[in-house]
């Protein structure tokens, strides 16, 4: 088939690399986001997707929206048999969804119909889930609510943070993908409709929702640092200042500290729950790099009756 894929961040780079590799397909152009302003000097870079399908030698399209004329017209112009999407990041019109005539697959990062939206990996780790999944569903005006092809499975580790499984998914999905595009030329892959059980909604993950509250038990609260590591990054306050919390570790037993109160030992933090403590194992403080906890409350001497989250 002729393709049009959609994608921007670097998790989407492993699928674009699988169709490009497959030599079933020929990957005629990409849409992705416009050039975005990065690093410390600001400057303007490319999307992860637009600097591999340049090297590639695929043309590249970066509407502001979707909806422009002149991208559609240029759509049009390609006449793709079928657009797989990865982490595209904007909402596609029905005057675009129309133009394929196998439509727009849509790679999700969920075994849906769990975990519709945004933020499927993190929402997964924040809720306890033992298994995840990637699932690849023909794209709807809904919210990810299209018949879908194929799905695959994968653990949650106990120590994963998003960026751990979403690496992993990216890879998994990324054969997927593939799979799902072969499945679809020759015909041996329906699109089959999502169940009405199990519907759960994922949508991105505000920085006040990755305020940590000490008051909640110490699983819920590792759950919660996993789960916004790399970003938005969890955090608490500790003298007025926020302080970035990267690692920690709950410490079953040790339940003899009031939810935000530290226990500072000579290579140790531990921080009271509101059930046993969890050891903090490396933190960032504001205007400062990551650096192991223990270092951090050498730094600032954390005096009698100050507590974290104050």
């Amino acid at each position: 088939m002729k393709l049009v894929f959609a994608g921007t961040p670097e998790v989407a780079v492993p699928a674009l690399d699988a169709l490009i590799a497959s030599g079933r397909h020929e990957v005629a152009a990409v849409v992705t986001r416009p050039d975005a302003h990065a690093g410390r000097g600001r400057r303007m870079v490319a999307s992860p997707v637009a600097q591999r399908a340049e090297a590639a030698g695929i043309e590249v399209l970066k509407p502001v929206r979707p909806r422009d004329p002149e991208f559609l017209e240029r759509l049009r112009e390609i006449a793709p048999d079928c657009c797989p999407v990865v982490a595209y990041g904007a909402l596609l019109p029905k005057a675009a969804l129309d133009i394929p005539a196998r439509g727009w697959v849509n790679l999700h990062f969920s075994l849906l119909p769990a975990w519709r939206g945004a933020a499927p990996v993190q929402h997964s780790i924040m809720a306890g889930d033992e298994i995840t999944g990637a699932s690849t569903f023909l794209i709807e005006e809904g919210l990810d609510s299209g018949p879908l092809y194929g799905t695959v499975t994968e653990e949650i580790r106990p120590t994963d943070t998003s960026g751990d499984l979403l690496t992993r998914l990216a890879f998994a999905g990324a054969g997927l993908l593939a799979a799902t595009m072969d499945g679809i030329e020759d015909g041996a892959l329906k699109a089959v409709p999502q169940p009405n059980d199990g519907i759960t909604l994922a949508p991105k993950i505000t920085t006040e929702d990755a305020r940590v509250d000490w008051a909640t038990p110490a699983l819920r609260i590792d759950r919660v640092v996993r789960g916004c590591t790399p970003a938005p990054g969890a955090w608490t306050t500790f003298r007025g200042e926020r302080l970035k919390l990267i690692h920690v570790q709950p410490v079953p037993g040790h339940d003899d500290l009031a939810p935000g109160v530290p226990a500072v030992g000579k290579n140790s933090v531990h921080v009271g729950t509101g059930s046993y403590a969890v050891e903090l194992l490396w933190v960032q403080a504001q205007g400062k790099k990551p650096m192991r906890a223990a270092d951090w409350a050498r730094g600032v001497r954390i005096g009698d009756g100050e507590r974290l989250g104050d």
